[in-house]
């Protein structure tokens, strides 16, 4: 008898929660402007300046003060981006707050980079971006989450005062949060969203997928209770095309030279020939053989595109791009077929990066100066 009330309860509450479901996938949930998401449709990523510093000197004034200036933020914006995305370690942030007037003169330095970005126009991504020890702690210890959140809460009412504009200021929580367990992150990223949304009531967040933040952990995701968010992915695939020559991730990529895009059987037979295991050379005349072209990028982003049309949110792609070991017409092709299949599903977004091993610019004569057809298979023009 128990079992049969019990039953019925069960059934009696699963129905309505059905119909709720139902109705929240018609419905968008989402309170973020068309003129907030208007900020975030072409933009550039601002690497190795408040993160990635590998420079033995660390993170300096000098630094601070050489790595990207005014020069580079107008570079930036004639080309006809609209916005960049401003990596930032919070490592050094937090450890500076144990130094007496520490935390200030980090923030003068942040602060100088905000207003040069945002005095030209463009809108700015504030991206949390870590090491991987940093997100392991996370993965783990919930004392550290606490101690981030508590950071977040601070940089989030930082700038979220009337003397930034919160129309253009953004604010993701971690990039690529590497935590193998989508359930612990969810967790994470809500306790983390909760303190940036107490700091600053009116600005969009960003928030990201567990692991990699690539189109697969997007699916995975559930979204955040806050309306005032956008999801974002980063598109790579495949990595064996897009990372050839890389001495990080699969080591076996080193190796790699001259493989095409797109795909094409008989290259990946040659290109597999130079590679040492083979179980790896399995691995390029796979990719050879996997029909790799704009057909195949287009049903991937389709992927991404869906989860968030269920969902009722807006997204954003804010990293994609080729490491420059790629053939150079290889690179402009995924380039222009990536980039062309976002916008036909009305995504923003943010091409990975500006100045470096993947960059935008070259160096020539000691200045950053615009690869012209880069710029085009971005669909922009150079100045």
């Amino acid at each position: 008898m128990f079992r049969k009330r019990l039953s019925a309860i069960l059934i009696s509450v699963a129905i309505p929660l059905l119909t709720s479901t139902s109705r929240a996938e018609a419905a968008p949930t989402s309170s973020v402007s068309a003129s907030r998401l208007a900020h975030l449709r072409h933009g550039i990523n601002l690497s190795e300046w408040f993160a990635q510093v590998y420079d033995p000197k660390g993170y300096t004034k000098e630094h601070f003060e050489t790595w990207t200036t005014s020069t580079d933020i107008a570079l930036i914006k004639s080309a006809g981006f609209d916005h960049v995305r401003l990596s930032v370690n919070p490592q050094p942030m937090m450890d500076a707050a144990w130094r007496q007037h520490g935390s200030d003169e980090y923030f003068g330095y942040l602060d100088a980079a905000m207003k040069m970005i945002l005095d030209a126009g463009l809108a700015v991504e504030l991206d949390m971006h870590p090491d991987s020890d940093f997100k392991a702690k996370l993965a783990k210890e919930d004392d550290f989450v606490e101690r981030f959140a508590d950071f977040w809460r601070t940089v989030a009412q930082h700038y979220s005062s009337s003397s930034w504009d919160s129309e253009r200021v953004f604010f993701e929580i971690l990039n690529e949060p590497e935590m193998r367990d989508p359930y612990r992150w969810y967790g994470v990223e809500a306790e983390l969203a909760k303190a940036i949304r107490q700091g600053a009531p009116a600005n969009t967040i960003i928030a990201t997928g567990a692991k990699w933040d690539d189109d697969y952990d997007m699916l995975m995701l559930e979204p955040l209770r806050d309306p005032n968010v956008i999801y974002v992915f980063h598109f790579y695939e495949p990595h064996i095309f897009t990372h050839q020559g890389a001495t990080w991730g699969a080591f076996y990529w080193h190796w790699l030279k001259e493989l095409h895009y797109p795909s094409n059987p008989a290259n990946a037979v040659q290109v597999a020939e130079t590679i040492p295991e083979a179980v790896h050379r399995l691995d390029v005349i796979r990719y050879g053989q996997d029909h790799w072209n704009a057909s195949r990028i287009e049903a991937e982003i389709n992927q991404a595109s869906e989860w968030a049309k269920r969902n009722g949110v807006p997204l954003v792609c804010n990293e994609f791009g080729v490491y420059r070991h790629a053939e150079p017409q290889d690179r402009l092709a995924w380039l222009t077929d990536v980039r062309t299949a976002l916008e036909r599903h009305n995504i923003g977004w943010t091409m990975w990066d500006y100045s470096g091993s993947f960059g935008v610019v070259t160096k020539k004569d000691g200045r950053n100066t615009l690869d012209p057809d880069t710029v085009k298979a971005l669909g922009l023009k150079v100045p």
